[in-house]
Parts: C-alpha cells; structure tokens; sequence
C-alpha cells in the first residue's frame, strides 16, 4: 500500500493487517521478562487452572503491542496521536494473532489532517480478543 495520504483515505476504508504466528510459551515467557509482569497464569499451566482458567493466557499487553506494530508499520510512530485498548477476551496459548483497523472518522484540527480508526485482534477463530482506537496525522 503506498504511504497513507489524507486526501485519499475515505471512511470505512481499511489499513494493512497484522497476522502473528501463534503465541508459544517461550514467546510469553520473554514478554514476561520485558514486561516485568511475573503472573504465572502467562506461563504456567497449573497455576492458570488453579486460578479457574482454560491454561495458559497470553499478555494482554502482547496483544496491545501487536495492535501498535500494526499502527507503526502503517504510519511512522510520530504520526499517532492517540492509542487505546481494551481487553475483550483471553489470547490463549497457540492462538494466532490477525489485527486490523478501519478509518471512522476524519477530521482537521489546528490545522493538522487527522484519521480516526477503530482497531481490533482476532485470533484464528475471528473472536476479538482486543479492541482499540487510535487517532493519527496524515499528510
């Protein structure tokens, strides 16, 4: 997709997809470590179980992060100028990860072209596990 271009975005249109191998227990363990977040439930099976969950949950943070590589492969990070998520259901392990995002809005403010867009990740099941919104200057 050539760079993004306010005059030629419309409403409704779509921005590039992300799709992320499925999580591993390695990959959590070492999002873990950078994210100082210890909880066994990301990395140990019966602690999970014992705290009344399926297994092994991914970060939700993970998922968020996979929404902002999406945003900063489309735009160069400079260009966000707001990122939110919420988390609306467990990644679990061996989930695949696909984000996409779609352009709701636009507008002009202070003079700056601006695009809002709603995002989300789904895991291969198309259940949305992450839902987000962001708001990013375009040329």
């Amino acid at each position: 997709m050539p760079a993004a271009n306010f005059d030629s975005i419309r409403v409704g249109d779509s921005i590039p997809s992300l799709s992320k191998p499925p999580f591993t227990r390695l990959q959590l363990a070492l999002f873990a470590g950078a994210a100082a977040d210890h909880n066994p439930i990301h990395v140990d099976e019966d602690a999970a179980r014992k705290g009344g969950l399926p297994g092994v949950i991914a970060h939700g943070m993970l998922t968020m992060a996979y929404l902002g590589e999406m945003l900063s492969d489309w735009v160069s990070p400079h260009q966000i100028r707001a990122f939110s998520s919420r988390f609306n259901a467990m990644g679990m392990l061996g989930d695949a990860i696909t984000c996409k995002g779609v352009v709701t809005g636009k507008s002009v403010v202070n003079g700056e072209n601006r695009v809002e867009l709603e995002l989300s990740a789904a895991n291969q099941k198309g259940e949305k596990v992450q839902m987000g919104k962001a708001v990013v200057a375009l040329p």
